[in-house]
């Protein structure tokens, strides 16, 4: 009879494999045997710590893992460890998965171990439960994908800690433990625990930020503000890692200009590689929960404060953390072993997305937009050296940020950019009417832009008012005061704000509510009705397609995000005659239903056009317009991203470690298929467009 196959046993469960090695996978295979339980062929094995046969269910099969990796890799021998250990509940007794027994007392738990509930939150609840009846000062949960580990600090908080003690090992020897940005690389739980930055503070907020009676999105802020400096003061310790990694496997992490890898063993090669790199004379990291809370209070704030002074005008020069010590080192724990700087900003988007919607963004309709969709347009559109480019509903600052990838070659990285790089990033910038998205959109452009930033906190549509900010208001001038000399610089009328000569724009613009107030729409051509009659409201998305022309010098070109119903609508017909009379519309690609969700089904496409200019976009009459539908837009029906799997039902992984959403907008650098980016890319060349002739 045929060995039963893992994945059979996992299918339509919550557990998975993706922590286990292939050897330890293997090894657990090799004592599997089928029996045949009322006409079924059922899979178990012999469990080596009851010593009784036991049929693997996924639960089981997911205990049996990660038991095995106890007693091989921690090094705990069998008489440690306990299978369904009794937990008394006054009256009630429950039954905790695995348990290790204290080394010096054999009937006290060490360390209990959950894998009964295959949800964290349910998880965590269960064995913040166990550890309490029990007290034990250690607990882990996980589903075989993610894995959590924590020090029971006290009955109400339950900090995470990097790993558990092994045998020979104290858990202030975890605690205390020299952390350098090479520990960070192989301990990142982005691969190590599959979780997400959101899902970290979503736990956060049901451990201790809801009932901490502070700004959840200051706070989280300001320690994610922080947590990407101390990542930053490691920049020449992460050169040093790529030059010899360049040495041993001819590959580096982020290195700049180089491809993603496409599939785990790559990335494996690297992590492998990067274990035997001497860490020696690396800088300590300094986010890190040492124990102490007072002292961790101060140190954190003063890496704050260095935080702050590196990239100005983020936060205020008087800036404190209003955490007690107590959640600020819970908080601290959960994000310090999480690595900031990746190949993209997906890590930090999403946690922001999140934040920020919870307040002003949802209301206005305008959701930071997938990378998905960024990088698509970024490659359609082909920013070149040199060009100047602009997001005038700027959000996290997405296109503008890779847009500075594709013209420095530089990842999101704490390398160095080189000098000559900088002048390229100086002619970029993004634009919003929402001081919170401006602020997390200047960190991130600032650290892509080596400290300096063109991103500005203006209403984009209501330009008229601009001087209110710009020439009066004196904390504005000092914040955006440089960008906006930059933005001056290229006025194509002296002293207006109206029109000027960017040659890229790229906007996702927030298309829920209308415009109605005739002070903004008598400034627009689409503020009036064929007839010439004032109108008495207007889709905001409406406007911002004719502001984004306005910013377009003639052969400019632009992607901008719109609701569906422009392109079909009888009503928008007069948008559509706007749009042919001003520019030639180069494509128009339909993204899938699921692209906004969580937070919106609405149908949306993108709108590809180049202003008419006697040489780069000869005026026409009739022309090929590229059209497109994505079929694969990355996300489910519940709007969670949905990852490229192998043929054994695992992750695959690029080189960074990183997952690799299943798309079909472009081949992300090699790893999928060539999608929609490259098949335009294709067409344009053919059809010599100026910016693919």
């Amino acid at each position: 009879m045929t060995q039963p196959d893992i994945q059979t046993i996992l299918k339509d469960s919550n557990y998975h494999l993706d922590l286990f090695t292939a050897a330890e996978i293997q090894d657990l295979r090799e004592n599997i045997f089928t029996q045949t339980v009322r006409g079924k062929h059922l899979p178990f094995l012999i469990c080596p710590v009851r010593k009784k046969e036991i049929q693997l269910k996924p639960e089981e099969l997911i205990r049996q893992l990660y038991a095995a990796r106890l007693r091989k890799q921690y090094c705990y021998p069998m008489g440690r460890l306990a299978f369904e250990y009794s937990v008394s509940f006054g009256r009630e007794k429950k039954r905790a998965d695995i348990v290790i027994s204290d080394k010096d007392r054999p009937d006290t738990p060490y360390i209990i171990v959950e894998v009964k509930k295959p949800k964290l939150l349910e998880g965590k609840s269960q064995l913040r439960s166990y550890c309490n009846a029990t007290g034990a000062p250690i607990g882990v949960w996980t589903n075989g994908q993610q894995i959590s580990h924590y020090h029971r600090k006290d009955p109400n908080y339950f900090e995470e800690i990097t790993d558990i003690p092994n045998t020979n090992q104290s858990l202030a020897d975890i605690l205390s433990e020299r952390f350098t940005l090479k520990d960070l690389i192989l301990k990142d739980k982005l691969t190590t625990e599959r979780k997400s930055l959101k899902d970290i503070i979503l736990e956060l907020e049901d451990e201790v930020l809801a009932n901490a009676g502070v700004d959840v999105f200051e706070e989280v802020f300001k320690l994610i503000f922080t947590k990407l400096y101390d990542e930053f003061k490691s920049q020449d310790d992460k050169m040093f890692i790529n030059r010899l990694l360049r040495h041993k496997i001819n590959t580096a992490i982020q290195e700049p200009g180089e491809a993603y890898a496409a599939n785990s063993s790559d990335y494996e090669a690297i992590k492998k590689a990067i274990q035997e790199i001497p860490d020696d004379n690396f800088r300590i990291m300094e986010f890190r929960n040492t124990g102490q809370r007072a002292e961790l209070t101060t140190k954190i704030q003063r890496l704050f404060d260095e935080a702050r002074n590196q990239w100005p005008g983020v936060f205020p020069e008087i800036s404190t953390f209003k955490l007690s010590d107590s959640h600020l080192t819970v908080c601290m724990s959960s994000l310090q072993d999480i690595k900031l700087f990746n190949s993209d900003l997906q890590v930090v988007d999403e946690a922001f997305e999140y934040l920020v919607n919870k307040s002003a963004k949802s209301e206005k309709g305008q959701y930071f937009t997938p990378r998905t969709v960024i990088d698509m347009c970024v490659k359609m559109l082909n920013p070149q050296r040199g060009e100047y480019m602009i997001d005038t509903a700027s959000g996290s600052c997405g296109f503008p940020v890779h847009t500075i990838f594709k013209l420095t070659g530089t990842l999101f990285t704490n390398a160095e950019i080189p000098e000559t790089d900088k002048e390229h990033v100086l002619k970029v910038f993004g634009i919003d009417f929402d001081e919170k998205t401006v602020r997390v959109a200047r960190t991130l452009n600032l650290i892509a832009g080596d400290g300096e930033t063109n991103v500005l906190h203006l209403n984009t549509l209501d330009y008229e008012r601009w001087s209110d900010r710009t020439e009066k208001d004196r904390i504005w001038i000092m914040t955006y005061g440089r960008g906006f000399d930059r933005l001056k610089a290229l006025r194509a009328e002296p002293g207006e704000n109206k029109l000027f000569n960017f040659d890229i724009l790229m906007a996702n613009p927030p298309f829920a509510g209308d415009i109605k107030e005739s002070r903004i729409l008598r400034r627009y051509r689409l503020g009036f009705k064929g007839n010439g009659k004032a109108q008495t409201k207007v889709g905001r998305d409406i406007l911002f397609i004719e502001r984004n022309l306005d910013f377009l010098k003639p052969g400019g070109r632009m992607a901008i995000v719109l609701p569906q119903g422009r392109f079909n609508n009888t009503s928008d017909q007069y948008v559509r005659d706007f749009i042919a009379e001003r520019a030639r519309i180069l494509a128009v690609v339909g993204l899938d239903t699921n692209t906004f969700k969580p937070h919106t089904g609405t149908k949306t496409s993108v709108l590809f056009v180049q202003k008419w200019d006697e040489k780069l976009c000869p005026k026409m009459e009739n022309y090929p317009v590229f059209f497109a539908v994505s079929e694969k837009g990355g996300k489910d029906t519940s709007g969670d991203y949905v990852y490229l799997k192998n043929h054994n039902g695992e992750y695959k992984l690029d080189k960074n470690g990183h997952l690799i959403v299943e798309q079909d907008l472009h081949n992300q650098d090699g790893a999928l298929p060539d999608g929609i980016a490259e098949t335009f890319i294709e067409w344009a060349t053919d059809e010599r467009l100026s910016f693919w002739s």
